[in-house]
């Protein structure tokens, strides 16, 4: 509904071909619009006050009537203004540099805008939404315009960090699409898209109840609606929902290269972290069984390592690794990246991962060897450079495909393996050298808020490389002040001393007043409100962060 503070002078209409009617004010059809038109004088505005339902026409009067009403263009505008400053208040940054509080309250920004409320106050006053997947009217929320493949990794963190009251509603409406279509969404715009892949849904839903962000009512739907993921192939709306190649999952233990499964890989990787998320679900809520059984499958990724060329590699249906491969070949066995980018998505296990690849030592090495090698690549799966490979050579850091989600925790992986100072250093350059307070400051996909979740993370100093643990890992804070007010009514502040030029490097670390040696930071310690003191320096402290029990959580270490 529009409603305009001047009348037309000229209205027509026209429908599905196109042809105009002139003097026309109605109009129906697949594809319907109108023309109108004002008698003005020089410099006189006309205004229009606009708002929309996926329900009905009466429910966008009434949207307009409860959100604009008689207000001001002026007005609303403020108001818009008045509730970004609000979100913008919840993390206060202090620093003399302008141009990196810009840059950061420009992520913030991003980071806020998905996923899109998808659900209506009635006159009723209750919340309803209308369900893209059986067409019904129904109570209760609704979210769209996400796609997990990008959004579990850092956004949803953060959701749980500073806005657990948003992600139980988001976790309610995912309820509400298993109850409706039958399926957990993986990209919702507004149902069920076949985009993407994996089984990320899961560690959503997962990170989000560990962290005490699900409702009571909602927790057995959830927990049927991840395990119907992980079990059946048949009936999937589409093949982005559920996981593609399930049985072959579940019998072999990965996804086979030759049996016309596309990012075979990538989809095994995948599924095993997925595991590991339901089998931490399970135990919290006193399913032995159920847990051991997913805890199990969350090793699956030890099916795919080469421990030939030490990457990640497709695996056929008898065994065999996939012949030949590059493991610079974008696609094919993994998805919008290669070998280099996918063989660190072991998020659970990263000391599995360190042995595999022969200790810390190597481990290091093979870490080094994305940054260090040229940025060549092979684009013969897609038969064309997408712009992930173009942005990936633009920025050139070698293989390091930051523009791109799979590799966007690499660098924190350093910590695992006793040389946290590379992370320190290489987080930094990352967000000094791809993120800008320009037109052109942003190093690729924006992809629902996750390359801006990597920068507001990091600029505090501390990442989740692990969702569906209570842990982040530590960078380099960029500020020299932020507090977070929390929504519980507590107060976390990240101070760091002689944090200037090129001091990217932690001296020490005091948590509560008191010294701090471990690498990463519990979810409940920021939750209870305190402080954390980094003290600063060019120079690496190679002592800082280097026993084994300073390092982030791995599943072989603490299993």
């Amino acid at each position: 509904v529009a409603v305009f503070d001047k009348d037309f002078k000229w209205k027509h209409t026209w429908k599905d071909n196109w042809r105009l009617k002139e003097n026309s004010t109605y109009s129906e059809g697949e594809h319907v619009g109108a023309i109108i038109g004002f008698e003005t004088e020089l410099g006189e505005k006309v205004h229009v006050k606009v708002a929309s339902s996926f329900i009905s026409l009466e429910q966008a009067k009434l949207n307009l009537a409860r959100e604009i009403g008689n207000k001001s263009f002026e007005s609303v505008k403020a108001e818009a203004k008045a509730s970004w400053e609000n979100e913008f208040q919840r993390l206060i940054v202090e620093d003399d540099n302008i141009d990196n509080i810009r840059t950061f309250y420009s992520c913030l920004y991003r980071l806020l805008l998905f996923p899109r409320k998808f659900y209506e106050i009635n006159k009723n006053e209750e919340i309803v939404h209308y369900s893209p997947y059986n067409g019904q009217v129904l109570p209760g929320y609704m979210f769209t315009d996400n796609g997990f493949w990008d959004t579990f990794r850092a956004v949803f963190p953060f959701f749980n960090l500073m806005y657990p009251n948003l992600n139980r509603q988001i976790m309610e409406g995912l309820a509400n699409t298993y109850k409706e279509s039958g399926w957990l969404p993986e990209w919702a715009s507004p149902g069920h898209r076949d985009c993407m892949i994996g089984s990320n849904s899961a560690s959503i839903i997962a990170d989000a109840y560990l962290k005490g962000n699900v409702n009571e009512k909602d927790i057995a739907v959830l927990l049927e609606a991840v395990l119907k993921n992980a079990n059946v192939n048949e009936g999937r709306p589409v093949k982005s929902v559920g996981r593609e190649g399930v049985d072959y999952y579940n019998k072999l233990g990965y996804v086979p290269y030759d049996v016309g499964i596309n990012e075979n890989a990538a989809r095994t990787l995948e599924y095993a972290y997925a595991d590991f998320t339901i089998a931490a679900m399970a135990e919290k809520l006193n399913k032995p069984e159920l847990s051991k059984r997913f805890y199990k499958q969350s090793k699956n990724y030890v099916k795919l390592f080469d421990p030939e060329t030490r990457w990640m590699r497709g695996k056929n249906e008898d065994g065999t690794f996939q012949s030949p491969f590059n493991p610079l070949k974008w696609g094919d066995a993994f998805t919008e990246g290669n070998s280099l980018h996918y063989s660190w998505s072991v998020f659970h296990d990263i000391q599995g991962l360190i042995n595999l690849m022969g200790g810390n030592e190597d481990f290091t090495k093979m870490l080094d060897n994305v940054f260090t090698m040229p940025p060549k690549f092979d684009d013969s799966y897609y038969g064309f450079t997408i712009h992930e490979i173009r942005e990936m050579q633009i920025v050139n850091m070698g293989n390091y495909a930051h523009g791109n989600q799979p590799i966007q925790h690499m660098i924190y992986l350093y910590n695992y393996a006793n040389q946290p100072w590379k992370a320190q250093e290489k987080v930094r350059m990352v967000m000094d050298k791809l993120y800008a307070a320009t037109p052109d400051g942003y190093c690729g996909d924006e992809d629902n808020g996750q390359t801006s979740a990597w920068y507001v993370f990091s600029a505090l100093g501390f990442y989740p490389v692990t969702p569906g643990v209570p842990e982040y890992v530590i960078g380099s804070p960029l500020f020299e002040k932020v507090t977070m007010h929390l929504q519980n009514g507590n107060t976390f502040t990240i101070e760091a001393e002689n944090n200037k030029g090129n001091n990217h490097f932690i001296q020490s670390m005091r948590l509560n007043k008191t010294r701090y040696n471990n690498t990463w930071i519990n979810y409940n310690e920021i939750q209870k409100g305190g402080s954390l003191h980094f003290k600063m320096d060019i120079t690496p402290n190679k002592d800082f962060g280097i026993s084994s029990l300073s390092k982030p959580f791995s599943l072989t270490k603490n299993y």
